[in-house]
């Protein structure tokens, strides 16, 4: 049986990148590095929640994107606003979280192919961080991703990717992912 490849950013992560980040951060014990734990990849269906073709084009894009199922998510509160219930029978929202070695392969591919095909792009924003150090980033559209076909596309929907990190500082977390070659906004000065 053939071993399986290590993904290029898990290995460049383990070899050169920790051990440059504990340096730079200063910290005592290598297992105080940032590390990235899980990518979380989400889009909502807010209004077409009852257009069946749109919710299913939503979790077919998101399973060929990130190459496993996805969850669908109910409201968890009722809005009258929206005329959504709590825990109503049409999804809301659908999502996937990838792991290990799938996970350093989607954010190799999101950030060296995907990125770069984002129209008027001039970086990701660098105050997307929460208090713990994790990234958010949104996208108005699939198209950017090589696996989406000419099909896929005919139905337009954003999308969210969450890059949590474990140990991560809003500085630590930042350092990480340009190590990982992030493309942020450059700082006006």
């Amino acid at each position: 049986m053939a071993t399986k490849a290590t993904p290029r950013l898990k290995k460049l992560y383990n070899d050169e990148i920790a051990k440059n980040l504990q340096k730079e951060l200063g910290l005592k014990n290598i297992n105080q590095v940032p590390k990235l734990e899980k990518v979380v990849i989400s889009s909502g269906v807010g209004k077409k929640r009852e257009d069946k073709r749109f919710t299913e084009t939503v979790e077919l894009t998101l399973t060929k994107i990130s190459g496993q199922a996805t969850t669908s998510r109910l409201a968890k509160k009722s809005i009258a606003g929206f005329k959504i219930r709590k825990g109503m029978g049409a999804p809301v929202g659908y999502l996937t979280t990838l792991r290990n070695d799938k996970m350093y392969e989607f954010v190799d591919r999101f950030i060296n192919i995907a990125l770069p095909h984002v129209r008027d792009f001039h970086g990701v924003p660098r105050k997307a961080f929460d208090k713990q150090g994790n990234y958010s980033v949104g996208l108005k559209e699939q198209t950017v991703f090589p696996e989406i076909t000419f099909e896929d596309a005919s139905v337009l929907h954003g999308l969210e990717i969450t890059f949590i990190i474990k140990n991560g500082s809003k500085e630590g977390s930042t350092k990480l992912l340009e190590a990982f070659g992030m493309p942020f906004e450059k700082e006006n000065k």
